[in-house]
């Protein structure tokens, strides 16, 4: 399958998820929105889980693409900038891509595949966090007792709660980018005043962040 058939495909995934949410999705959903066959859509894929879970791939690459990006001189700014990319709605389609993603999050307890595939993204941004948080020690811009992988658990578990939120009740992402913006700021920096309560530390976590 060549690169252009590959990103049609998924594209055109991508809008009969958003169109139709992923219970109802038909192979022939997808196929009305590329500009392929379905007899190509089932050369390729076996099924429409089978496709999904490459779509689920393609996602994650995209996802690293993207945080790998993320703009910034420091880590300071690229944790900040990271937020802003996690937690701010882009376009007219997130709100249901969210949903049809949450209905896929969903099915993971019952789909090994799609239960790994998400343990992929999970993985991948808490890496990325993680080391942010460790190059931020580096360069002595945040505290010397900030624990890199409890802090990135911390921010994942908060981001994920955030975007879950969005789609199941409706409550925007605003007010959690601002908190973990004011978090960054106010007590991972090695630069604030006070006694830095809130801060993850080894010995608060128990152990290596594992």
């Amino acid at each position: 399958m060549t690169d252009e058939t590959i990103d049609d495909l998924m594209e055109a995934t991508h809008c009969a998820l958003c169109k139709h949410g992923y219970a109802e999705l038909t192979m022939q959903d997808i196929a009305a929105e590329s500009t392929k066959s379905k007899g190509t859509l089932h050369y390729h894929f076996d099924s429409k889980q089978d496709l999904l879970e490459s779509f689920l791939e393609f996602l994650l690459d995209r996802f690293e693409e993207r945080t790998e990006a993320v703009p910034g001189e420091t880590p300071v700014e690229r944790l900040h900038e990271l937020t802003d990319e996690l937690l701010t709605t882009s376009d007219d389609s997130t709100e249901e891509f969210r949903t049809a993603i949450l209905e896929i999050k969903a099915q993971s307890p019952y789909n090994e595949a799609y239960r790994e595939r998400l343990r992929e993204f999970d993985r991948a941004l808490r890496d990325r966090i993680a080391t942010l948080v460790a190059d931020g020690l580096e360069s002595g811009e945040f505290r010397d007792d900030v624990e890199p992988e409890a802090t990135a658990d911390f921010l994942v578990t908060l981001f994920h709660g955030a975007q879950t939120r969005a789609t199941a009740v409706d409550r925007p992402t605003e007010c959690t980018r601002q908190y973990v913006h004011a978090y960054i700021d106010e007590t991972l920096r090695s630069d604030v005043t006070g006694d830095g309560n809130g801060v993850l530390t080894r010995a608060e976590h128990g152990g290596d962040g594992e």
